[in-house]
């Protein structure tokens, strides 16, 4: 089983940064340890440069075999990460960095263009807000069907649904339909159901931003907790200071590549560069874009 070592990514053409470990090797031995192995992942969309409005023209053009011309985006570029059992990994990075795709792709909400990842463990994915949600059944029956789409049996949801909607703090509206639910006790529910089931892995993508401070205190407790249990943790947030708290390492990810793999500090430190070094680009950018401005 591929593995990476502790630094940075071993893509050939990803960026070096200081003190990584960089190897060319992309599949390494095996971990025996290893709850999640990504191997050589690629993911590639296609996008039409040219619109079709109409659903005649669209049949014209199959008709006439007038192909769409498409051009091609990574959204990740051979990434190799792994993470043992019982680890809290953060995922960091800019916006549109591809943290939210490879979580997808763990969590087998979207298929790889290239590469394998292994999971061992039932995962219980928190990737999109209202995901495995129905806005027309109430809070209580979308308890049931997120927690059927987990894999869990109704018996097994009945013997947790009182700890869900305590922990969700939604007990006057249970019975209410989804979608009058505000998006911060949507992400009160999900959390709340993702979390009780006992995963043998939690992947938690920025939702819980919605949420009031009080009740985030509270979830970070939860996944305290969940670690504590011997569960592997999955994050993704902006929010760079509290994964200092949570997790021990980190990976940087910029344009769909793994930049660094390991020591959670440095991570951060490493994106904080990144960021400083964006913004000084995007000045100067801004201004020379003001002297042409004024030449003319």
């Amino acid at each position: 089983m591929p593995t990476i070592s502790d630094g940075i990514s071993s893509a050939s053409h990803a960026e070096e940064l200081p003190n990584s470990k960089h190897s060319r090797q992309s599949l390494l031995a095996f971990d025996s340890e290893a709850a999640i192995s990504v191997a050589d992942v690629s993911v590639r969309y296609r996008m039409p440069t040219e619109r079709i409005n109409t659903l005649k023209e669209r049949v014209v053009r199959t008709i006439t075999r007038r192909t769409v011309a498409y051009t091609e985006f990574s959204a990740l570029t051979r990434v190799n990460l792994q993470v043992k059992r019982g680890e809290a990994v953060a995922l960091i990075g800019r916006n549109g960095a591809g943290k939210s795709t490879l979580l997808k792709v763990i969590a087998r909400v979207q298929e790889p263009t290239s590469g394998r990842v292994w999971v061992r463990g039932q995962i219980a994915p928190m990737i999109e807000l209202g995901a495995g949600f129905h806005p027309e059944l109430t809070g209580r029956e979308n308890v049931f069907l997120n927690g059927a789409m987990l894999g869990y049996s109704q018996r097994q949801m009945e013997a947790k649904f009182d700890e869900i909607i305590a922990f969700s703090e939604l007990e006057a509206f249970i019975d209410s339909p989804l979608r009058t639910y505000s998006s911060g006790m949507q992400a009160r529910l999900g959390f709340a159901v993702a979390s009780s089931v006992e995963p043998d892995i939690l992947i938690i993508d920025e939702v819980l931003a919605v949420g009031d401070e009080a009740f985030q205190q509270k979830c970070v407790q939860r996944m305290k907790a969940i670690r504590e249990r011997g569960a592997t943790l999955l994050y993704v947030t902006h929010a760079v200071d509290s994964i200092k708290n949570l997790c021990e390492k980190a990976a940087l990810i910029d344009e769909g590549r793994v930049l660094y793999y390991g020591d959670v500090d440095k991570a951060v430190a490493y994106y904080r560069e990144r960021l400083q070094d964006s913004d000084m680009q995007i000045s100067s950018q801004r201004r020379i874009a003001m002297v042409v401005r004024k030449r003319r």
